[in-house]
């Protein structure tokens, strides 16, 4: 059997698979998302989430420098406010002093070339765990904008390096982006979630932060998961109005959208491997089903080459570590 081409021998060993491979993971890939919670040594697993855990400031502090010693750059803060704090203004969101601000303070204080991202949306402090203000079983458009643009501006004002709206509310990049501008804000990015689905799979993130909704759902927000040139639309329109990065969340279910954003955009393109994809690996590997290590590199190696620049994902100090 006489043949001209072999594919087979760029496959024989490690060291030449390793040499031709089109998708290498890397440090820099990975936004480590980070739970805050008030008080002192606090370190509480989440109980969905085995393995992840939502700290108070200082054990967070701990965590951001020896992320950092890995050689992961960039950190996405999310904080859980005490029930008290909760309405239906979120204004708990812009208080100066609030846990996000005083944590994006510290890790700047402690870590400055750690990049800084942080939530934007008003879930975590809203009353009805809805990411916009209610009115009559309704979710508000502009007057939830008007809460983000407070919210991000506090953010901003704290240190942030990029605000990261989650919420899917219509026009609020072009309005943060404004009020960034008129404020001397000029150096502060937005991550825009700009493909944000109704998913099943956000179900231990809730846990983590005790913000489900209180009321039906988020589908006259977010995404229909059916959707697939809405995906296009909506991040072109954010790139119009001003986004730095765009983001596809979640990511697995959602490869094909990641690569049609790529494919659209030319901005950095991030996707958000989220709590329910990290969930079914733990929970697959406890019952001996998968191999979790190899499950976090194929997963996350899949992630990139669909055309994800940056992946926000719970395994990013695990993945360091296997590909180091």
């Amino acid at each position: 059997m006489q043949l001209i081409r072999r594919n087979r021998i760029l496959r024989a060993g490690p060291a030449i698979r390793s040499l031709v491979a089109e998708t290498i993971l890397t440090p820099r890939d990975f936004i480590a998302p980070l739970f805050i919670d008030e008080g002192e040594n606090v370190r509480f697993e989440i109980p969905s989430m085995p393995g992840y855990f939502r700290r108070s400031l200082d054990g967070t502090l701990a965590e951001v420098k020896d992320l950092f010693g890995l050689g992961i750059r960039s950190v996405l803060l999310f904080v859980k406010a005490p029930d008290a704090l909760k309405d239906n203004t979120g204004r708990e969101a812009w208080n100066r002093e609030g846990l996000m601000q005083r944590s994006v303070r510290a890790i700047k204080d402690a870590v400055p070339e750690m990049v800084v991202m942080t939530d934007v949306a008003l879930d975590p402090y809203s009353s009805y765990g809805h990411d916009g203000i209610v009115r009559d079983g309704r979710i508000l458009n502009d007057e939830t904008v008007e809460a983000l643009v407070r919210m991000s501006l506090s953010h901003a004002e704290a240190g942030a390096d990029l605000v990261a709206p989650s919420d899917m509310m219509d026009g609020r990049i072009g309005a943060i982006r404004q009020a960034l501008e008129e404020n001397n804000y000029t150096g502060v990015g937005i991550m825009a979630y700009s493909a944000k689905y109704a998913s099943c799979f956000y179900g231990p993130f809730r846990d983590a932060l005790d913000s489900a909704p209180g009321f039906g759902d988020k589908k006259t927000y977010q995404m229909n998961y059916a959707n697939r040139i809405e995906a296009i639309k909506e991040t072109l329109q954010d790139v119009q109005e001003g986004a730095d990065i765009v983001m596809v969340k979640p990511a697995l279910a959602y490869l094909d959208i990641i690569r049609e954003v790529k494919n659209a955009v030319q901005v950095p393109v991030s996707a958000y491997n989220i709590s329910g994809e990290y969930a079914m690996i733990k929970a697959a590997s406890k019952m001996g089903w998968l191999d979790e290590d190899k499950a976090i590199l194929e997963t996350l190696t899949a992630i990139k080459r669909a055309g994800a620049d940056l992946i926000a994902t719970y395994f990013a100090k695990e993945a360091v570590r296997l590909i180091s």
